[in-house]
């Protein structure tokens, strides 16, 4: 299932919704770790794609078919820009800037690859009973084990 973005950052609340939708649908719950940690990694990468390529997007999500398969959940975004991810180091003051450490992180796996005349950012989730630790201590941590380590998606 898939869903086209416009480059406009008001996109990112709306694949924020659709993907909320789709975890319903596949009977993920809303207050499940797998689906808070999901909807988190949509809005990092959607927004990378939204703010550094100015150009339309394609959000993609697998998600297993029912509540008790213990499958991979995976999340791509494919936009039209041709340049690589590139690691960014900020202060621990930015406002912004850590997107793709976040989704490092909290993803079993990430990674991208070229397509077509552009590229293509995934990551995947395992889906597990058990909460999600990368997770938790990102939220409670207030990204503390982020300070100077970044990532931009370009």
């Amino acid at each position: 299932m898939q869903l086209e973005i416009r480059p406009d950052p008001a996109e990112v609340g709306r694949a924020r919704r659709w993907a909320r939708s789709r975890l319903a649908g596949s009977g993920i719950a809303d207050d499940e770790p797998l689906a808070e940690t999901l909807i988190l990694l949509v809005s990092e990468l959607v927004t990378n794609a939204v703010v550094h390529t100015g150009c339309p997007a394609v959000l993609r999500l697998c998600l297993p078919g029912t509540a008790e398969d213990a499958a991979t959940v995976r999340l791509e975004v494919a936009d039209a820009s041709t340049r690589a991810p590139v690691p960014r180091c900020v202060d621990a003051a930015a406002t912004g800037g850590r997107g793709l450490a976040l989704v490092d992180g909290l993803a079993d796996r990430w990674g991208w690859s070229p397509e077509g005349a552009g590229k293509r950012i995934w990551c995947e989730l395992d889906r597990c009973d058990e909460p999600r630790e990368a997770a938790a201590a990102a939220f409670a941590g207030g990204l503390k084990a982020y300070e100077g380590l970044a990532f931009e998606a370009v």
